[in-house]
């Protein structure tokens, strides 16, 4: 039966919801047309193409991760907010694959585009993080990309079932958090304070 009331919003979320189901490369509009119930054609009144689909489900995605971010690391500094940032990012990409992908893959497409909107508060939230090592102002942007880069390789690693070893994965996340957090650590000015866990 056709689904009275569809709104732009209802086909991003059911598209980003089947992406996580079936995996970003295979979303399709007539997969998403017979999953919302409605003929193929009814859905370009709400999306312009796929394309224009998945990058609103890059959005989506984005605004997810970054908000999922901010609010595992409120009142929390140091380790503890490392931890649970990190934490944080692994849980949605374990729960949400497909829009994560979707998200990773997206690229601007101008100045307005609400993308731009999403990556700052995601990187804002990271930078909060980060801010509490009291690192030279120099090196934050190569920790801002060490960090994104960690927590993006070690969980999609793991959510694509890339850790083969008999080994406890959840170990060796703890193993990296804490060489990570010894690192930044070790690389703020010698004049400032090491972060508190607890602010």
């Amino acid at each position: 039966m056709p689904r009275a009331g569809l709104t732009s919003a209802a086909v991003v979320e059911a598209g980003a919801s089947l992406a996580d189901e079936i995996g970003f490369a295979q979303l399709s509009m007539g997969l998403l047309a017979e999953r919302l119930g409605v003929k193929t054609p009814s859905l370009y009144r709400h999306v312009d193409s796929l394309a224009d689909l998945a990058h609103r489900i890059a959005v989506l995605a984005t605004i997810e991760v970054g908000d999922a971010i901010r609010d595992a690391t409120q009142g929390r500094a140091g380790t503890d907010a490392l931890t649970a940032a990190a934490q944080a990012m692994r849980t949605y990409v374990k729960d949400h694959p497909g829009r994560y992908a979707a998200g990773n893959a997206a690229r601007s497409n101008g100045p307005d585009d609400p993308l731009l909107t999403a990556s700052s508060r995601l990187l804002a939230s990271l930078s909060a993080v980060l801010r509490g090592y009291r690192l030279d102002p120099g090196q934050e942007i190569h920790a801002l990309r060490m960090f994104r880069s960690m927590m993006h390789g070690f969980a999609t690693l793991e959510a694509a079932g890339g850790f083969q070893i008999d080994t406890d994965v959840d170990e060796s996340f703890t193993w990296m958090i804490n060489h990570v957090d010894q690192g930044l650590r070790a690389d703020r000015p010698p004049h400032s304070q090491p972060p508190k866990d607890h602010p």
